[in-house]
């Protein structure tokens, strides 16, 4: 049996190109720079786009009496008008399969969650606008260092 026989019957996640992209959006300006990049690396590698925005959890702010639900119920609602606004402004030029899921938690765990369920081969992520992730590391960086999948980032 030749080397190419043999590696032919043992499938690896992202060895034809990416079939399912994740894209982690929070409406941040990075982050919708990075939708827009991950949507074009879907259309040309016929892959699907899975956009993702984690909703925070944030016990503290929900003791103080906060609708913490509310409000990232409404920027989950927000996001997905804009989406679905953005995908039929290029529906006669590009056709790009996409959907939209909400997960719970911080942001790297929540993007770990959905990388992992919907069995993505590759990560887009927009650089952090935040000046403390220099210290603590943001989760771009948290991403790339798991390695288990290829990561962009999208200044």
């Amino acid at each position: 049996m030749t080397d190419v026989e043999q590696h032919s019957h043992h499938f690896e996640r992202g060895t034809d190109g990416p079939k399912v992209i994740v894209v982690g959006v929070d409406g941040s300006d990075s982050s919708l720079r990075a939708g827009y990049y991950a949507g074009g690396l879907a259309r040309r590698q016929r892959a699907l786009l899975a956009i993702v925005y984690v909703q925070p959890v944030m016990a503290t702010r929900a003791a103080l009496g906060v609708p913490v639900a509310e409000t990232t119920n409404e920027i989950a609602e927000d996001l997905v008008k804009f989406i679905r606004e953005a995908a039929e402004h290029v529906k006669g030029t590009f056709k790009i399969r996409w959907e939209f899921h909400t997960f719970r938690g911080d942001p790297y765990n929540g993007l770990v969650q959905a990388a992992d369920e919907l069995k993505a081969d590759a990560v887009v992520v927009g650089a952090s606008e935040q000046a403390g992730h220099r210290i603590i590391g943001s989760v771009a960086i948290r991403l790339v260092k798991a390695g288990r999948w290829p990561v962009t980032v999208v200044p």
